[in-house]
């Protein structure tokens, strides 16, 4: 009986260590590159109207060398899926349909 009951309370005490871990883990993702606030209002899915596509995708692609192809196809993404993921790289699981768009060779679509 005294086994079960110290079974159950590092069981308990267990999950509460990972409840807690799991909200520090959370609070960390809130801040990406040191700039950005990953809030789900602001950057998911229908976030956007396609008159704010350009401005966005150009905030997008401002960093990569290859500009020309990145605003092509972000602005693509960004007409269907009306979202673009926050930051120059990355963070695409904000926007679901931005990161699950894929080539025929089954390579990302969306920068």
């Amino acid at each position: 009986m005294a086994m079960a009951r110290s079974l159950l309370v590092m069981a308990m005490l267990l999950l509460a260590i990972l409840l807690v871990e799991s909200k520090v883990l959370a609070q960390g993702m809130d801040q990406v590159e040191g700039e950005y606030h990953l809030d789900r209002a602001g950057y998911g899915p229908g976030s956007l109207r396609i008159n704010q596509c350009p401005t966005q995708c150009s905030r997008r692609c401002q960093k990569t060398q290859y500009r020309k192809p990145c605003l092509f196809f972000c602005n693509k993404c960004c007409r269907k899926c009306l979202c673009v993921p926050p930051g120059y790289y990355g963070n695409k699981g904000v926007c679901p349909c931005y990161n699950n768009w894929k080539t025929k060779e089954g390579g990302p679509k969306c920068p």
